[in-house]
């Protein structure tokens, strides 16, 4: 009996989570979150988002953002729970269960609770299978169209669900990611970017080709999408990740950008976008992109205005 009570004590203590180095994070995981990461509960079957999911990404920690999975070691088993022949290496940590039945699977940085791995199913030529909870991941997306021919603008304009909404629209534009760029810490996370200073614009990333649309319309429509004259936000959105600014990827560019604003200030207009110099792009968790398509409504601070317009004419 003492055999079986410290074999039980001891796989409570590798299962043991070292709270305090991520106590302000945890302080923003909801309760539900909080139920599995964090006291190793359960997702219920086919209800997490994450389980048909088949976008091209990377799958972070929720609770420390540390890269766990590739989507291409993610397979579909019907288990009615993500599951991943294989993990990012180092990333998952193996631990016995308390009961020795199951192994239980948790992030290899924080402790996080992830689920639990099984082999010698045959799902896989892996024949491994990580059972893994969709609350406890979070999935940052890879550009889903690779081709040499297409070319890549970034902008920031507020809010980047309105931003992203408007020029998605675009026809020649194969895809818009929301996502940050221009600050200081590497992957921040969204409530880092709200709550903290890192620096960093919510900004979008415009996937395009430029044989069907030309940088300068892209850009044209950004200043009608949105408010440059704004100076500490956009509408209601008040704050520096809220400002307006294009992050210029070359000379070309940047000249495009100076043409533009020239012929708004000439309009009346006193701009206040910065040209900014493109910095490295960090991709936004996927409940923020398609955030309006999903919700199925409309910008609250993002709309059309003509302002290429003279004064004559308008």
């Amino acid at each position: 009996m003492k055999i079986i009570i410290t074999f039980i004590l001891l796989i409570t203590t590798m299962n043991a989570i070292d709270l305090k180095p991520w106590a302000g994070k945890i302080e923003q995981l909801s309760d539900k979150e909080k139920y599995i990461i964090i006291n190793k509960g359960t997702e219920r079957p086919f209800t997490g988002k994450y389980t048909d999911e088949k976008s091209n990404g990377i799958y972070t920690c929720k609770l420390c953002d540390t890269p766990l999975y590739d989507s291409s070691d993610k397979f579909s088993s019907s288990c009615g729970w993500p599951s991943f022949d294989d993990a990012i290496p180092g990333a998952v940590k193996r631990v016995p269960d308390a009961d020795g039945r199951r192994v239980e699977i948790i992030c290899a940085n924080c402790g996080g609770h992830l689920g639990h791995v099984f082999e010698g199913e045959g799902y896989t030529p892996k024949n491994t299978r990580h059972c893994v909870n969709s609350i406890s991941l979070k999935l940052t997306k890879k550009a889903e169209v690779k081709d040499d021919n297409l070319s890549r603008a970034y902008f920031a304009g507020g809010c980047f669900w309105g931003v992203e909404y408007y020029l998605e629209k675009l026809d020649g534009v194969k895809a818009v990611y929301s996502g940050f760029m221009g600050g200081h810490v590497k992957n921040p996370s969204y409530y880092e970017v709200v709550r903290t200073d890192t620096g960093h614009l919510e900004a979008v990333e415009v996937i395009y080709d430029p044989s069907k649309i030309s940088y300068k319309q892209i850009a044209k429509t950004f200043f009608e999408i949105h408010d440059p004259t704004q100076t500490n936000g956009q509408g209601p959105d008040i704050g520096s990740q809220y400002l307006s600014a294009v992050f210029v990827n070359n000379d070309n560019e940047k000249n495009t950008v100076r043409e533009l604003i020239g012929k708004l200030e000439a309009n009346g207009y006193k701009i206040a976008t910065k040209i900014l110099n493109a910095q490295e792009f960090y991709v936004a968790d996927e409940d923020h992109q398609n955030y309006y398509n999903k919700k199925g409504s409309k910008p609250y601070c993002h709309g059309y205005t003509k302002r290429f317009q003279t004064k004559e004419n308008r």
